[in-house]
């Protein structure tokens, strides 16, 4: 079957010797290597604020912590996405608002958005599902207009562009997830980008119990406590062989997704995904949107491919029940979105039989 997600791994001759280097070196802990990752993802995105940390959930966590949200404030927040990004947020107390989706994307809507805003709203989590940009021509205006700052969730979409530019320098805060199925796995770890580099010092203390690492232990004063987020210089050591191939691999999914995107144009029963102004998808995942998905997906694995919706909706989890509402843009969206595989395991004679399969019905 072919796969709908697949981990890529460095070379074994890059990659092995650097993991031995660490692991026998006698600092496997956060240190100088995850300082040079750091570097290095830096210079990828074109925003030298970063902080790298274990997970992608940390990042989020630590941008919640850095804009005080606790008990009492809310989050406007989407369902099109993985459990960790809503979760994250019920865990400092907030209460999560939903708004709805545009059901032609399943993307977070800002005009939705903006009928949410409350003297309560503390930040708005938007999400760059499937490697597809959000509307941030509107999410900047909203930003700008109402000072609430926006938490880009970009655990699906490293290498997706905005104006340009790769993510990571539009807004307060871009986190970043190298979760094992990503574009570029570090096996678990994450990053945040900071648009503000004054919120890079509190970050690094939340990460790390509240110390500052870079200063030595007899010298910090714990002024808020902190988190044990920090990656280690074991997964940084991965991070930067694997950052080495990363463009390379961005650009196979890209040049899949942009094949799709031209080669399933007019099929019966298909409907392709527009993308915003100014912004370029990276493919994690392609995405569109079919009729009686079920038997579309039953077909594609007759034929040996995998397809899949792949993410349950967020708001119909029993810890959201306070924030139930209605969202009928999402149940549209939810009935017929689909994914198909994309990434670089995919050549050319494949993504032209997946369009063949396509093509015969179902």
């Amino acid at each position: 079957m072919l796969p709908l997600v697949k981990p890529y791994i460095g070379p074994r001759d890059e990659m092995m010797p650097a993991i031995e280097k660490i692991l026998y070196s006698g600092y496997i802990a956060e240190g100088e290597t995850v300082y040079k990752f750091e570097e290095e993802f830096g210079q990828f995105i074109g925003n030298s604020n970063v902080l790298a940390v274990q997970s992608g959930t940390a990042a989020l966590h630590i941008a919640l912590l850095l804009l005080n949200i606790g008990p009492g404030d809310e989050v406007i927040s989407t369902p099109m996405t993985a459990e960790p990004t809503n979760t994250t947020i019920a865990i400092t107390g907030a209460k999560i608002v939903w708004a709805d989706v545009d059901p032609d994307t399943g993307l977070l809507d800002p005009q939705a958005v903006r009928k949410k805003i409350s003297e309560k709203t503390k930040a708005i989590m938007l999400v760059h599902y499937a490697g597809m940009v959000c509307n941030m021509n509107e999410f900047n205006k909203i930003s700008e207009e109402t000072g609430i700052p926006v938490i880009e969730d970009t655990a699906h979409a490293l290498g997706s562009k905005y104006k340009g530019k790769m993510l990571g320098s539009n807004s307060r805060f871009t986190c970043y997830s190298f979760q094992a199925i990503k574009q570029m796995t570090t096996i678990d770890g994450g990053a945040i980008a900071f648009g503000n580099p004054d919120d890079l010092v509190p970050a690094r203390k939340l990460r790390w119990f509240g110390l500052d690492k870079r200063v030595s232990r007899l010298e910090n004063d714990i002024t808020r406590a902190g988190y044990k987020y920090g990656m280690n210089n074991v997964t940084a050591a991965i991070g930067s062989v694997q950052l080495a191939h990363s463009q390379e691999i961005l650009d196979k999914y890209i040049s899949n997704g942009k094949f799709y995107d031209e080669a399933l144009k007019g099929i019966p029963g298909v409907t392709l995904i527009p993308y915003y102004a100014n912004t370029e998808p990276s493919y994690w995942l392609y995405t569109m949107k079919v009729e009686d998905r079920a038997a579309f997906i039953k077909r594609m694995e007759e034929s040996g491919i995998l397809a899949s919706s792949l993410h349950h909706r967020s708001d119909t989890h029993s810890v959201f029940a306070s924030s139930k509402c209605d969202l009928p843009n999402m149940d549209e969206w939810y009935s017929k979105f689909v994914h198909i595989p994309c990434g670089w395991w995919v050549d050319e004679e494949t993504r032209g039989k997946i369009v063949e399969a396509i093509k015969k019905g179902w």
